[in-house]
């Protein structure tokens, strides 16, 4: 069963945020654009490189009034010694959730239950908390927080205009398309 256009699902768990311990739930992601961002594992390699293309592009996310969710298995005391650590990791201004008892990761459907991490997943909330994007990647594929950004700016519009929809490789500002009889077989 697909996630898309389901409500995340009740959780609670310790995060690091702004070099402070938090605790975070599902209410945290309602009421604005949230970003769900799963990776395997703390003191890793891709992982790093993700967290900090996401770190490098977060004031564009901010600016379109998105929150960042980093999650992983790890604890969030293993957050803060990989944030004190690792000059990749020490940009990052966005939450850190810890996901240590894999309830998120199982909420998701993104928990690699052999190994006790997560896929890469990327889970794009709506105000509503409802799932509207979803990206999974395996473990050797790092993603790109400027098309993940692109994507979140197309989910907001066709949010914001529900009788459009946005064509392959939309930019913000680009030509949309209003569904209809007239445009079967002429695309």
């Amino acid at each position: 069963m697909s996630l898309i256009n389901t409500e995340v699902k009740p959780f609670k768990a310790q995060a690091l945020k702004a070099g402070k311990f938090i605790e975070v739930s599902e209410a945290d992601l309602k009421g604005k654009w949230s970003v769900v961002f799963f990776y395997p594992a703390d003191f890793t390699f891709v992982c790093p490189t993700e967290l900090e293309d996401l770190a490098d592009n977060y004031a564009e996310f901010q600016k379109l009034g998105v929150e960042i969710y980093s999650v992983s298995t790890d604890t969030h005391f293993a957050h803060k010694a990989w944030h004190d650590t690792s000059d990749a990791v020490k940009k990052i201004n966005y939450t850190m959730v810890g996901d240590p008892t894999h309830l998120i990761s199982r909420n998701f459907e993104v928990l690699i239950e052999a190994d006790g991490i997560a896929d890469r997943g990327t889970f794009v909330i709506d105000p509503a908390g409802k799932i509207q994007i979803i990206e999974i990647n395996a473990g050797g594929i790092g993603r790109d927080a400027s098309e993940l950004l692109r994507k979140v700016k197309a989910a907001q519009y066709v949010a914001a205009h529900p009788n459009e929809v946005c064509p392959a490789k939309w930019k913000e500002g680009e030509k949309t398309l209003a569904p209809s009889l007239d445009l079967v077989g002429k695309i």
